[in-house]
C-alpha cells in the first residue's frame, strides 16, 4: 500500500521531467545559428540635392544592412574595418547575458577594431523587439554624422496578437548632420555644432520615399532615434497606437498622432490604414524640415493610398520614381538573415 501511494507522485515527477526536456528541445529547435560578415568602409553618401557626406558606412551603406533574426538565435558577426580609424559595434538593446565582452564598448568590453583588422561578435539575440546597432568609438562623430548605424530586428518566439495583424512592417531611422564637417572625417561632433540637415534613413525630403498602402492595411512603423536630436513625429489623418517602447511590449499601450523620439529610443506604432488620401508625415520640430537654409526638406514623407492615386497637379511627388525597400519593408518580408539595400549604397572613397 505504501508503494502504491507513492506511484502518483513518481509519475508526476517523471511527467515534469519529460516536459522540461521537451521544452528544452523545442527551444533549441527554434533557435538557429546565424553567421554574418560585415565591413566598415569610407563611403560618400548623398543626403539630398548636392549635399554629400563622408561616412564610415557598414557594408558601404547608410543605414547599415538590416539584421533580422529570431529571439534566441545565436548570432555571429565578423566585422572587418577597412577605414583608417578604429571602430566597434554596440548591439543596442541586446542584454548580452554571459557575453558582456561582445557589447562593443572600447576600453570597457573590448579593444577597438584597428584599421585592417577583423573582430568577431557572438551573442544570443534577446530580448525580442526593435533594436539597432552602432559604433561606440567617438559616438559624437561616428554615430551622429558618419552614418554608423543600422537596424536590428529580433522577432519574438510568441508574437502578441496585435503583431499578427500587421500587413506592412517599416523602419524609420532619424538622424542629424552638420554640413560644416561633411568632408572632414575624424572631426566634428562637438558642442556648438549646428545641425542643418535631417534625414529619414539617410535621406532628406524630397529624396525620401512615400509610404504606399491600401485601405485595410495594418502598418507597423518602427521609429528609431539614431542621431543626436529629439524628433517630434506627426502623422496626419490617423491615430496610431504605441505598442512597444525600446522593443518591449507596453503594459498599457496608448494612442496619439505625435510622438517624440529621443536619441537611442525606439517606438513601435501600429496604424490602421482606414482613411484613404495623401497624408503628410513629418517632424514637428519645424527646423528639422529644412535642408540647409531652405524650407520644405528634412524629415518629411507622405502616406499614399492606392485607392486615391497620385495624379494631382498640386502633389509634389506625382511624378516621383518610387524606390522600394526604402523603409526595409521588402526586406522585412523576406526570410531571416542579413539584408542589404541598393537604395542606401554609397560611393566607395579610395584614398
Amino acid at each position: 500500500m505504501k508503494i502504491n501511494s507513492l506511484m502518483p507522485a513518481v509519475y508526476c515527477v517523471h511527467a515534469l521531467l519529460l516536459l522540461c526536456v521537451l521544452a528544452t528541445v523545442s527551444t533549441a529547435s527554434r533557435a538557429e545559428k546565424r553567421v554574418f560578415d560585415m565591413t566598415i568602409e569610407d563611403t560618400r553618401i548623398n543626403l539630398v540635392g548636392n549635399r554629400d557626406f563622408h561616412t564610415f558606412a557598414f557594408d558601404g551603406q547608410v543605414p547599415g544592412p538590416l539584421i533580422h533574426v529570431k529571439e534566441g538565435d545565436e548570432v555571429t558577426v565578423n566585422v572587418t574595418n577597412m577605414t583608417t580609424l578604429p571602430h566597434t559595434i554596440h548591439w543596442h538593446g541586446m542584454l548580452q547575458r554571459g557575453t558582456w565582452q561582445n557589447d562593443g564598448v572600447p576600453g570597457t568590453t573590448q579593444e577597438a577594431i584597428k584599421p585592417g583588422d577583423t573582430y568577431t561578435y557572438q551573442f544570443v539575440a534577446e530580448p525580442a523587439g526593435t533594436m539597432w546597432y552602432h559604433c561606440h568609438v567617438n559616438v559624437n562623430e561616428h554615430v551622429t554624422m558618419r552614418g554608423m548605424w543600422g537596424p536590428l530586428i529580433v522577432e519574438p518566439k510568441n508574437p502578441a496578437p496585435i503583431e499578427k495583424k500587421v500587413t506592412k512592417d517599416l523602419i524609420m531611422m532619424f538622424s542629424d548632420w552638420a554640413s560644416k564637417w561633411a568632408s572632414k572625417p575624424g572631426e566634428g561632433g562637438i558642442p556648438g555644432d549646428v545641425f542643418d540637415y535631417f534625414t529619414i534613413n539617410g535621406k532628406s525630403f524630397p529624396d525620401t520615399q512615400p509610404i504606399r498602402v491600401k485601405k485595410g492595411d495594418v502598418v507597423r512603423l518602427r521609429l528609431i532615434g539614431s542621431g543626436d536630436e529629439f524628433h517630434s513625429i506627426h502623422i496626419h489623418g490617423h491615430i496610431a497606437l504605441v505598442a512597444f517602447k525600446d522593443g518591449l511590449p507596453l503594459a498599457h499601450p496608448y494612442q496619439g498622432d505625435t510622438f517624440v523620439v529621443g536619441p537611442g529610443e525606439r517606438y513601435d506604432l501600429i496604424i490602421n490604414m482606414d482613411n484613404p488620401g495623401l497624408w503628410m508625415v513629418h517632424d514637428h520640430v519645424d527646423t528639422h524640415t529644412t535642408n540647409g537654409d531652405k524650407p520644405m526638406g528634412g524629415i518629411m514623407t507622405t502616406i499614399e493610398y492606392q485607392e486615391v492615386g497620385t495624379d494631382y497637379p498640386f502633389y509634389e511627388w506625382k511624378d516621383k520614381k518610387f524606390m522600394p525597400d526604402f523603409y526595409y519593408e521588402a526586406s522585412l518580408a523576406k526570410p531571416h538573415g542579413i539584408h542589404r539595400s541598393k537604395v542606401f549604397k554609397g560611393e566607395l572613397i579610395e584614398e
